[in-house]
């Protein structure tokens, strides 16, 4: 059995097949319990799950190993990722775990666990597991895994989220459109956003165990896009199929990503004295426009590895308010340290309330720059430091970006490619120096 399991979001894969079979799900519930602080009777753990067919399997076979080792555990059915973190955080749970695989098909699911914080688990523990898990010295007991109860648990969670829209102000009555990518927030969004007194058009909310992100939620948002324009409403909001994510679309049906949401909610925290540190984290992947943006608010922006665990672990070391993906992942620290779609909607929809502004217009202040990304692929993955020739034509690219663009240079960590992105104010211009620097690179190390 492989020793490693754990990827940037948990463990994920094919549900039925290694490393997502019955065998090895038991056995990472009971290496769970074996691995907390507070182990074996004393352990306490709820559990989620999104909308996919696995899900319930999966549940049985994670709670009959935690059990089998003394652990407590509490269903919380499905519900939103965000809501599995608030609880294990605000109910005292030693950890949290979601049956998930967020935004892929439905045969796919996976895994991910919160600490009793409410925090993805980190890297530390994430080992501890593993080594666990590959110790032949034990074993799970045989015997059936039996379903388990689930509480109604999310009312909690949603008193929670009410507290980042705490006034709709004129927004009240408006029409808005939500998709809820027949996942894990069909059964809480809808009523949440109609309880603020919006005029609520649900798409997305017929779930059946295989539809789940099929044509529709936060990877199609066209989808919601033509349903707004049709209807005449306000915005769109576009959930992903476990609830952790956001992406919206303006009157006109266009779409605002995680980046123009950052910049939104960033610029009116900043006006309120809220924004601690003047500060968001943002990963490598969001727009060099983003940036400048902030910078000309007076908001500096750190950068992080891909995944919102590392843009978490950045906000909590240094006590920041806000940051985020542009894939509509965005974190308020002052709610919980992990993406929260409905949180986030919430959030966009107090600006507007406050500001009596359009999303149109406020995502409009963010200028997009063009993008370039050039793959060469490259027999050796060799410190592109050590390589003179590439070295001074990035640093020569570098210099003629000034300030008003980007580079990022990076090998692929599965095929033996070198990945050039360049971000620019011409595209043109952009696709010139990609080309110039994978020419050198090919002469180099092709």
């Amino acid at each position: 059995m492989s020793t490693r399991l754990f990827g940037t979001d948990g463990v994920r894969g094919q549900a039925g097949h290694p490393p997502l079979d019955a065998a090895t799900i038991s056995r990472l519930g009971a290496a769970l319990v074996r691995a907390l602080p507070r182990a074996g009777e004393h352990a306490r753990l709820v559990l989620g799950r999104d909308t996919r067919e696995s899900g319930p399997w999966i549940e049985r076979e994670l709670t009959h190993g935690a059990r089998a080792f003394g652990a407590h555990v509490t269903s919380a059915g499905v519900i939103p990722t965000p809501a599995v973190a608030y609880l294990t955080r605000a109910r005292g749970f030693d950890a949290g775990l979601v049956i998930s695989a967020s935004h892929n098909p439905y045969q796919d699911n996976g895994i991910k666990v919160f600490s009793g914080a409410g925090e993805k688990m980190d890297e530390a523990l994430e080992q501890h597991i593993e080594a666990a898990i590959a110790d032949t010295s034990w074993t799970v007991p045989a015997g059936e895994a039996q379903s388990v109860e689930a509480p109604h648990l999310a009312e909690a969670y949603l008193e929670h989220a009410r507290a980042a829209l705490p006034d709709p102000g004129g927004l009240r009555g408006a029409p808005i459109a939500i998709d809820c990518a027949n996942g894990a927030t069909a059964a809480v969004a809808p009523r949440l956003f109609a309880s603020l007194g919006f005029e609520v058009h649900a798409i997305g909310c017929s779930p059946d165990g295989r539809n789940i992100n099929l044509q529709c939620g936060s990877t199609h948002p066209e989808v919601l896009g033509e349903a707004v324009v049709e209807g005449g409403h306000r915005l769109g909001v576009a959930f992903d199929g476990d609830g952790d994510r956001a992406i919206f679309v303006d009157a006109a049906g266009r779409i605002v990503d995680g980046d123009a949401v950052m910049l939104i909610c960033a610029r009116h925290m900043k006006q309120r004295g809220v924004l601690r540190g003047d500060t968001v984290v943002a990963t490598v992947m969001s727009n060099i426009g983003l940036e400048i943006a902030l910078r000309e608010s007076g908001i500096a922006m750190r950068r992080t590895p891909v995944g919102d665990k590392h843009v978490a672990a950045e906000i909590a070391a240094h006590d920041f308010s806000i940051g985020g993906e542009q894939s509509g992942h965005v974190i308020f620290a002052d709610s919980l340290y992990t993406g929260d779609g409905i949180v986030t909607a919430l959030n966009v929809l107090r600006v507007m309330a406050e500001t009596g502004r359009e999303l149109a217009d406020l995502a409009g202040e963010l200028v997009t720059y063009p993008q370039v990304l050039v793959n060469v692929r490259v027999k050796e993955k060799r410190d592109l430091a050590g390589v003179a020739a590439v070295a001074r034509t990035m640093a020569d690219v570098e210099r003629r970006l000034a300030g008003h663009g980007r580079l990022l240079v990076r090998y692929s960590g599965t095929e033996p490619l070198l990945r050039i992105m360049l971000e620019g104010r011409d595209q043109g211009e952009i696709a010139a120096w990609a080309h110039e620097i994978a020419e050198v690179v090919r002469h180099e190390l092709a």
